[in-house]
């Protein structure tokens, strides 16, 4: 990246290297050594193209031709003061105007790639501000869809909570309904930030066999309700060099994903086990309904989901999460026969310390 002070040290180099390359030429530097000898003259000349060159590379085409003008100038006074003959001085003139070729060449060449990245870069950036937006109206038309139920709810259920006529039983009964419906909103917009403008992940030494065990005590009591039983096999002191706060996040969210999926009376197997290869393997296996190969396809992209009371970012949040974590996630599943999931997160080293 251009920056001022950059750009005089780069000045600096040149010009001490302007002033090397004059100085051979005028024969200060070799010619005490070897005294005057034509070739070692010729040889002197052709230093010159060296600081143009680099000026061409470093300033483009304006950096060429001013390098080569610099030069130029500085030696004619050597070229008047020897005692030419006309085809050497013919010579000497010759290679100015090669100087201003060669500067002027490169410095276009130069010119040209900088204002075809130059484009590139901008194509790129309107590429992404599009993606954006895009994003921006997706998350827009979500959050709208996913209130639009509740506050139709709430709406309903303030009318009543006002009429005079409604009787103490009603009234407790659609206060709670308020309530949930204020606390289902709640849920979606973090959901929806969450994904939108989610916090820093801070990478430090994690026990994910507590996080995973603290998941599975959070949501038994859920399950057992439902009537879905949660199978473990967690290997002791697994840690990890992650976020405990989004392990957290993902671990639960496939775990709540598998009990959504689930039938009464299925089971949900939870695993941790080391792999042998530097890192965790965590599993969750359901029996439910499964997925087809095209919902595999587009299962962690936002807003994608199969269930009518789904945002669709569940897994786009876990893929995140995973993603952060140097890791990778597996989905594999099959229609009627239940789906897993494999998250793999390196372990951590005493070398990560």
């Amino acid at each position: 990246m251009w920056t001022p002070k950059a750009s005089l040290n780069k000045i600096g180099i040149l010009s001490g290297i302007t002033a090397l390359t004059v100085a051979i030429h005028y024969g200060y530097i070799f010619e005490p050594l070897f005294g005057h000898i034509h070739w070692l003259h010729a040889l002197h000349g052709r230093f010159c193209y060296i600081p143009i060159v680099i000026a061409a590379s470093w300033f483009g085409f304006r950096g060429g031709v001013y390098s080569a003008t610099t030069i130029s100038v500085l030696v004619l006074p050597y070229i008047f003061g020897q005692d030419f003959e006309t085809h050497d001085m013919v010579s000497e003139f010759v290679e100015i105007v090669f100087y201003y070729f060669i500067g002027a060449l490169v410095g276009l060449l130069v010119d040209r790639e900088f204002f075809a990245r130059k484009k590139q870069q901008e194509a790129e950036l309107q590429v992404e501000r599009s993606q954006k937006l895009a994003l921006v109206g997706q998350i827009a038309a979500g959050v709208a869809h996913e209130i639009k139920n509740p506050l139709a709810s709430i709406k309903g259920a303030a009318d009543i909570l006002v009429d005079n006529n409604t009787s103490d039983a009603d009234r407790n009964e659609f206060g709670e309904i308020l309530q949930s419906e204020v606390r289902r909103i709640d849920s979606t917009v973090s959901e929806f930030l969450g994904f939108a403008r989610p916090k820093e992940t801070k990478l430090e030494l994690t026990d994910f066999t507590g996080i995973i065990s603290s998941c599975v005590r959070q949501v038994t009591a859920q399950t057992e309700k439902a009537g879905i039983r949660i199978e473990t096999e967690i290997d002791d002191q697994v840690f990890v060099i992650g976020d405990g706060e989004k392990l957290h996040q993902m671990v639960l969210n496939l775990i709540l994903n598998a009990s959504h999926a689930s039938d009464e009376s299925g089971t949900i197997n939870v695993s941790l086990s080391r792999t042998g290869t530097g890192f965790s393997e965590f599993i969750v296996m359901d029996e439910g309904s499964g997925m087809s190969n095209d919902d595999l396809v587009h299962a962690f992209e936002p807003f994608y989901t199969t269930r009518p009371d789904g945002t669709g970012l569940g897994l786009a949040i876990v893929k995140s999460i995973v993603d952060n974590h140097q890791g990778q996630i597996e989905l594999t599943s099959q229609v009627g026969h239940g789906t897993k999931a494999c998250v793999t997160i390196p372990l951590f080293s005493s070398g990560d310390m």
